[in-house]
C-alpha cells in the first residue's frame, strides 16, 4: 500500500553525544501531532536515541561530522524515522545487527542498539557502505485510539 507523506521535517546536527537528547526531543515534538500513546512516544524516542548514538559512537569514532534526522508522518498513522550519517559505514550489516555484537567492547558497549530499535519499531532497514556512511530507516504504525484527522494537503 502506497502511503502519502502528510508532513516531513529534516534536521542536521553535529555528531556529539549531547545532541542525542536533541534528537529525542525532535522526535517527540514531531510525533505529538499524531497523538501517540505515552508508550508509543517512548518507543519512538528510544529507537531514535539508539540510532543516533550508533551514528555518533560508531560512524564518527575518529572524526567529526553531522547526523541527519528525517521525520515523516505518512497517511494511515505511520511514522517513519531516518537517521543518516556519512561516517565509517558498516562492512557487514547482518553481523552488526546480531545481538551483543559491538565494534567498541573497550567502551563497554552492549551491542544491543539494533535489537532495541527492532523491538520498538515495526520495521528497521539499514543501508551502509564502508567509508560512505549509514542510513537507518524505522517505521512504526501508531494506534488509532483517537488519532486526529490528517491535515489536508494544500496545493498552490
Amino acid at each position: 500500500m502506497k502511503r502519502n507523506v502528510i508532513n516531513e521535517c529534516r534536521v542536521s546536527f553535529s555528531a556529539l553525544s549531547v545532541n542525542e537528547g536533541y534528537a529525542r526531543t525532535c522526535v517527540a515534538a514531531f510525533a505529538a501531532q499524531c497523538d501517540p500513546t505515552v508508550k508509543e512516544l517512548s518507543e519512538l524516542k528510544t529507537a531514535v536515541s539508539e540510532a543516533v548514538t550508533n551514528a555518533i559512537v560508531h560512524g564518527y569514532r575518529e572524526r567529526s561530522g553531522n547526523v541527519e534526522l528525517i521525520l515523516r508522518q505518512l497517511s494511515g498513522g505511520l511514522i517513519q524515522l531516518t537517521v543518516r550519517d556519512k561516517g565509517a559505514g558498516i562492512a557487514d550489516i547482518e553481523q552488526a545487527m546480531t545481538p551483543l555484537f559491538t565494534t567498541a567492547p573497550e567502551e563497554e558497549r552492549s551491542g544491543l542498539g539494533f535489537s532495541v530499535m527492532e523491538s520498538f519499531m515495526d520495521r528497521v532497514s539499514v543501508k551502509s557502505a564502508p567509508g560512505k556512511g549509514t542510513t537507518v530507516t524505522m517505521e512504526k504504525q501508531l494506534s488509532v485510539h483517537t488519532r486526529p484527522a490528517e491535515p489536508e494537503l494544500q496545493t498552490t
